[in-house]
């Protein structure tokens, strides 16, 4: 199977870190050239895109797409991991009852740009060392806050009325936020200790839970030798860039990585996904310019795709 690329949108399983679902789809696959597109806490299940073969070169850019998530988080109780795995830091029963209404106004309060301070226990690295190491070693250390978007929130259901209230949320955010630091900070702004007692990553980019195999499901469709009808194409990972149709006679061009003339009109610096006129995904190219003249410069040629 070594010469499989595309993307296999995974529904990761609990008790998996993202490396170790990356470790089991090369056993059942038998390749080592296998990706995923962003780290997930064992705990967590979800969508996790895992890039096969050449679609290995297109995992930054996966990377960089929002992901949506679905979450609880529980009012009166804090734990050093900021989720249900950890020790109880405070106890504190809910005894006022807090109204939909407060609910509603804390969440839009987090839409934009927000800081978020990654938690002790993260695979984040400070001086070459991931903070989880240190947190297991029972020490804290300085961390720098982060910019982070979030682009929608909302409350899916609210069960208030309790010693420890639950709120579920669905998130839609960039890369690098912290979705258990954001039910963290949730409950400081309603006045209580929080935690966020579970977590889906319902989408991540254009890949959605529906979209999303099993293990199971992947196994059966080796054994069927059908596995390359559940790769998804290395280009709808780039969606978001604008496309470049190329005539016949510049095909070829195209895949020798030449330099090429633009009449687009783009912004310097621009990605454009490239294909051939009978619609084959061929490269990105980058828009540059040289005096007044458009150019379009490879950035990562895809033979064969």
């Amino acid at each position: 199977m070594s010469d499989l690329k595309g993307i296999i949108p995974l529904l990761k399983p609990p008790g998996f870190t993202s490396h170790d679902c990356v470790g089991k789809l090369r056993r059942i696959l038998r390749i080592k050239r296998i990706g995923h597109t962003g780290t997930l806490d064992p705990s967590v299940t979800g969508v996790l895109p895992l890039c096969i073969g050449q679609a290995t070169r297109v995992v930054e850019y996966l990377q960089e797409l929002p992901k949506e998530y679905v979450g609880t988080l529980v009012l009166g109780k804090s734990t050093n991991t900021e989720d249900a795995d950890g020790e109880i830091l405070e106890d504190r029963v809910v005894e006022n009852e807090i109204s939909e209404d407060t609910v509603h106004q804390v969440l839009s309060s987090f839409i934009g740009t927000i800081e978020q301070i990654p938690p002790m226990f993260s695979a984040v690295k400070v001086n070459g060392v991931r903070l989880h190491q240190l947190a297991r070693q029972g020490k804290e250390i300085e961390r720098k806050p982060r910019e982070v978007q979030i682009y929608e929130i909302e409350p899916l259901s609210m069960a208030l009325n309790q010693d420890y209230p639950e709120i579920t949320i669905r998130v839609k955010c960039s890369k690098g936020t912290y979705i258990r630091t954001l039910c963290v900070d949730i409950g400081k702004k309603l006045g209580f200790p929080a935690h966020m007692k579970g977590l889906q990553r319902t989408a991540s980019g254009p890949f959605k839970l529906k979209d999303c195999y099993t293990f199971e499901r992947i196994e059966e469709a080796v054994q069927q030798d059908r596995i390359a009808e559940l790769l998804k194409p290395v280009d709808l990972a780039l969606e978001k860039f604008p496309t470049w149709v190329v005539n016949e006679d510049q095909v070829q061009d195209i895949l020798n990585g030449k330099k090429m003339r633009l009449d687009l009109s783009a912004p310097e610096g621009q990605l454009l996904r490239v294909y051939s006129h009978d619609n084959q995904f061929l490269a990105l190219y980058r828009v540059m310019y040289e005096g007044k003249k458009e150019w379009g410069k490879p950035e990562k040629v895809f033979r064969d795709t």
